[in-house]
């Protein structure tokens, strides 16, 4: 069953505004750490707590959102999960107190794990072998997204009448406009229909969520290894996102120009390895069945080389770390849209929700502690050694479940493509009979 190409990409703009502006909203709270931190007189430690509550929050939430959108229309649910992000986000606005602030930060953590359906739904609009492509588009949001967030922060957080708590009000108010987009445009799509072996048919089987394939999930061993690298594969990420501006400004002691100018660029070249790194995992999963985790894994490896060597470039050398730092930069998203797509690849379409959420739950578990580690970390020692310590350990732990992945996934990618085929089989014979 084949839906027309031009509403499948007005799906994939409307998802990518979506994830843009969620990404700027979430991804505000880093370049606005400092202002936070003097207005509630907190620490890194206790400013570590409020990036930590809110992934926590989404690490519960990840289930739960897996199931609904394996149960239920996933595009009603993302139009929820919007509105959800706009409401607490202006909730953590109105606070005054720093408990209150702490409590209220970790609420917008619901909508923070409901990407699992957005990726499903745009599975069954595209086929395995372009997926990696989309899904590095659309994961452009997050870079661009820190980026939009930084540009927000920057240039209103110290503006009279509006401060950080005015950019809140702003992105909140952005939620609840994508809610109503999504809910009146986006329709959803056969479970399964961009399948090559069920593309073909003009009427698609209903398959609804079934425990048991979920718990087949499990016995894949592929899929259990990147559930093993996504565990490690989020920390770094965290790290990142919650202390690289406060250590730009405390410890290589650049004013609110120099972050700009460092941040813009290298924020620019990680957007693009995202595109980069699916479009290869792509090109290499034509020619073989490991081409996706191969990318995965060279590409972190190089992560966990260059990290050093950029933070080690002395402070006065501005323009040498921010080559480096871009060097950095375009390898560090390379397996994010090729895991995405090799979940896909070996899972079958009615429990692909749950199957992401799974990894996402797993992704957000142990690393929603980063921020707080690295904060610990930060108080006895400095900012630069915490990020390089979970950073480069994190990625080399990843390389090797990845690369182990890459050698058993061609098993897994083989039993599904069996089972498509056979429902393909079944609903011909019953279009005959």
């Amino acid at each position: 069953m084949t839906v027309p190409s031009r509403y499948r990409w007005f799906v994939v703009a409307v998802f990518f505004i979506f994830m843009l502006l969620h990404q700027s909203d979430q991804l505000l709270i880093g370049p606005l750490t400092t202002p936070i931190m003097n207005e509630f007189r907190i620490n890194e430690e206790q400013m570590g707590r409020v990036f930590t509550g809110a992934l926590i929050v989404g690490a519960v939430f990840y289930p739960l959102w897996g199931y609904l959108y394996d149960r239920y229309a996933r595009a009603k649910l993302l139009a929820l999960a919007s509105l959800i992000w706009g409401s607490t986000t202006w909730l953590n606005a109105v606070v005054r107190t720093y408990p209150a602030f702490l409590v209220t930060r970790a609420t917008t953590g619901i909508d923070n794990s409901s990407y699992p359906g957005l990726f499903s739904l745009i599975s069954d609009y595209f086929g395995p072998h372009v997926r990696g492509k989309v899904y590095g588009l659309l994961q452009l949001t997050q870079p661009l997204g820190f980026l939009l967030g930084t540009l927000l922060a920057l240039s209103l957080r110290e503006v009279a009448g509006v401060g950080w708590r005015g950019v809140f009000y702003l992105t909140g108010a952005m939620g609840v406009l994508v809610a109503v987009l999504i809910f009146f445009s986006v329709r959803e799509a056969p479970r399964g229909g961009s399948e090559p072996e069920l593309a073909n048919l003009e009427q698609v089987g209903v398959y609804r969520f079934n425990w048991k394939i979920v718990r087949q999930l499990f016995r894949k061993r592929s899929l259990l290894l990147l559930f093993a690298q996504g565990f490690f594969g989020v920390f770094p990420w965290n790290v990142i996102a919650s202390w690289f501006f406060r250590y730009l400004e405390t410890e290589r002691h650049y004013d609110a120009d120099a972050v700009f100018v460092t941040m813009v660029p290298a924020v620019l070249v990680l957007a693009a390895g995202y595109f980069i790194g699916g479009a290869l995992g792509d090109y290499l999963f034509k020619r073989t069945p490991r081409g996706r985790l191969i990318v995965s894994t060279v590409a972190v490896l190089i992560g966990a080389i260059l990290m050093p060597l950029a933070l080690s470039v002395p402070v006065e050398n501005q323009g040498l770390f921010l080559v480096m730092l871009c060097l950095t930069a375009v390898f560090i998203p390379f397996s994010a849209a090729n895991v995405i797509s090799t979940v896909y690849d070996i899972s079958l379409p009615e429990v692909r929700s749950t199957a992401i959420a799974v990894e996402s739950f797993i992704e957000s578990t142990g690393p929603a502690l980063a921020p707080w580690l690295a904060g610990a970390i930060a108080v006895g020692s400095s900012l630069q050694n915490a990020i390089l310590v979970i950073c480069v350990s994190a990625w080399l732990i990843c390389a090797v479940f990845l690369a182990l992945a890459a050698y058993l996934v061609p098993r897994d990618i083989a039993v599904l493509r069996a089972q498509l085929r056979e429902r393909a089989e079944r609903e011909q014979r019953m279009a005959i009979g």
